[in-house]
């Protein structure tokens, strides 16, 4: 099955159950009002959501072991996420964040060296 077929039949029932789970608990809810507060993070999360969900099925399709795929994402990921955190959101740069991102990489080498 194409990945982005397959995408679109998690999301849509992962949309339908939010939607119901929404009206579960707030009973005097409504779903456009709440839209009307919507901002540009819902969308960007969105996207990466589909592109991380894409990236570990490709990766399921390229024959990579569930357990390395796992730890290469995570990594990567927390490595990105420390530099936007660090360039976009102002975090502080602490010594053991730089440590953890070295670290992170060094476990990268090892996981991937054949």
């Amino acid at each position: 099955m194409n990945p982005f077929a397959s995408l679109t039949v998690t999301y849509i029932i992962g949309a339908v159950a939010s939607i119901i789970l929404y009206y579960i608990f707030d009973k005097n809810a409504n779903l456009f009002q709440e839209y009307k507060k919507l901002n540009w993070a819902p969308i960007v999360l969105g996207l990466v959501i589909v592109a991380l969900e894409a990236g570990w099925i490709f990766a399921h399709k390229a024959g990579w072991q569930i357990s390395t795929a796992q730890i290469v994402q995570s990594a990567v990921l927390g490595t990105i996420l420390f530099f936007i955190g660090t360039f976009y959101y102002k975090e502080p740069l602490t010594w053991n964040k730089i440590v953890g991102i070295v670290i992170c990489i060094v476990g990268l080498v090892f996981i991937n060296y054949k």
